[in-house]
């Protein structure tokens, strides 16, 4: 037996090695390279397991050919920003040609949106949308429950199908995995177009699992989008095992809606399914309407990180304040730099996250960042209410952010995820007047307090940050 024992050992020994050179070959982050094979070590089969799930990278592979997105893009009406009023910010502008140069992103001006801080505002104006639609509607979320609210949705898209209204929805497999399969497939026998992006199922099992559609996207007969971060399920509305749940989203009219339906088509196309049939043609801007938008999206297949490099190219253009609100704060090496910089150059620069979320590992792997933020001067605030699961970002004004990205490696690079960046000031302020109002209901931390929290907790957080990379 000995020689089957040693044969195990070199096999092993080789598959490792093996790993880790392609580790290495991709060139990859020298953070993340380095958490991946300290995994590798560290957790001797285990490790393999889950570099085979979670460590594979599909960067630069195309969603849709060129020629699919030239006929997608053919009816968006680009802004030329040259044509901008001379008192729009030299920094704004660089802001959009980056967004145009990492993802083709088009500028919109002439949009009017509406901010929801609460799911059951929100739920009441999409499901009066759905009924008034017309033509279309192209509805995608992350998740997708079968409870009260995802069971009105359900009867409410069953219904546009009747009077002749064409219903495509994407749901994710994996975080709509507990959901059981009558309630989609009551769906597609009322003629809904159900599929689930990136089914994971054998033999793709391992190849897909880690990259996410994180999206939450509604588009109805391309006059009214929805982006933001509420998904379909009860707990969005009342709290689930919190006392409450604060999130945001927000629904456009106007050109911009244009850039929500682009992005639902490439996800449709991505999928195997047929270039969408339905179009919309140029938009005209809502009257009295101001607000500009530019819609980034990101994922696995993303060359550059979008909407990490959008929001570093804001932060580091700050001049007054930077406010964050995130469920979950693992910003990559870069991020946490430029909001230390922005800090340190007396830029006001306020993160809130929840005292608890709804994973324990991440809350542990967020709070590793504190105390090196508390020492740059950024301030950091525990939402006590409940779960925060708001991503949003106001700088200076006039601009902000509405999305489903987190600030955390895997909303960046492993999710396939979408921000609306706006430029507007009557925006801005509502959402600062939200993120003032959550500011009373949370406690702001203090490095000297900080570094007096227990020992075990400290720990925990340092071993849980070693793996944030990957998380």
């Amino acid at each position: 037996m000995t020689w089957v024992y040693w044969t195990l050992v070199a096999v092993y020994t080789i598959t490792i090695v093996s790993i880790i050179g392609v580790v290495l070959s991709e060139n990859r982050n020298p953070v993340k390279s380095l958490a991946w094979i300290t995994v590798l070590l560290m957790f001797p089969v285990g490790g393999i397991v889950l570099y085979l799930f979670f460590g594979r990278s599909i960067k630069n592979k195309r969603m849709i050919s060129r020629r699919q997105k030239r006929k997608l893009l053919r009816d968006s009406a680009s802004v030329d920003i040259t044509s901008l009023p001379e008192e729009f910010p030299a920094e704004h502008r660089q802001q959009i040609e980056l967004g145009r140069s990492l993802a083709q992103a088009v500028f919109y001006t002439g949009n009017d949106p509406t901010v929801y801080h609460t799911a059951a505002d929100k739920f009441e104006a999409l499901l009066d949308d759905i009924a008034s639609a017309r033509h279309f509607i192209h509805l995608q979320y992350y998740i997708i429950e079968d409870d009260c609210i995802g069971g009105r949705v359900a009867e409410a898209l069953i219904e546009s199908t009747r009077r002749g209204v064409r219903v495509k929805m994407i749901y994710d497999h994996i975080g709509c995995l507990g959901v059981k399969s009558r309630f989609f497939d009551r769906l597609r026998e009322a003629g809904v177009e159900v599929y689930p992006f990136f089914k994971v199922a054998f033999p793709w099992f391992a190849t897909r699992i880690n990259w996410r559609n994180h999206r939450k996207i509604c588009v109805i007969d391309g006059e009214i989008g929805y982006v933001g971060g509420m998904n379909i399920a009860d707990r969005y509305i009342t709290g689930g095992r919190f006392d409450c749940w604060r999130d945001t989203h927000m629904r456009i009219t106007g050109p911009a809606v244009a850039a929500l339906h682009y992005s639902f088509a490439v996800d449709w196309t991505f999928m195997g399914r047929p270039l969408i049939e339905e179009k919309i043609g140029p938009q005209t801007a809502v009257a009295g309407a101001s607000a500009g938008m530019q819609l980034l999206t990101c994922g696995p297949t993303s060359e550059w990180s979008n909407v990490a490099m959008l929001m570093l190219k804001a932060i580091g253009n700050a001049k007054k304040r930077v406010y964050i609100q995130t469920p979950y704060f693992l910003p990559p090496e870069s991020m946490l730099r430029a909001l230390q910089a922005a800090a340190l150059s007396r830029v006001d620069v306020r993160v809130m996250m929840p005292r608890r979320s709804d994973s324990l590992i991440l809350t542990y792997a967020s709070y590793s960042y504190v105390y090196e933020c508390l020492r740059a001067g950024i301030k950091i605030y525990l939402f006590d209410a409940g779960m925060l699961h708001s991503k949003t970002m106001m700088i200076d004004n006039d601009f902000c952010s509405i999305g489903s990205a987190n600030v955390d490696f895997r909303s960046f690079e492993h999710n396939f995820e979408s921000t609306m960046f706006i430029y507007s000031a009557e925006t801005n302020a509502e959402l600062c007047r939200q993120f003032m109002a959550d500011l009373s209901r949370s406690t702001r931390l203090y490095a000297s307090q900080w570094r007096k929290r227990p020992m075990m907790q400290k720990a925990k957080e340092s071993l849980v940050r070693l793996l944030s990379p990957v998380l």
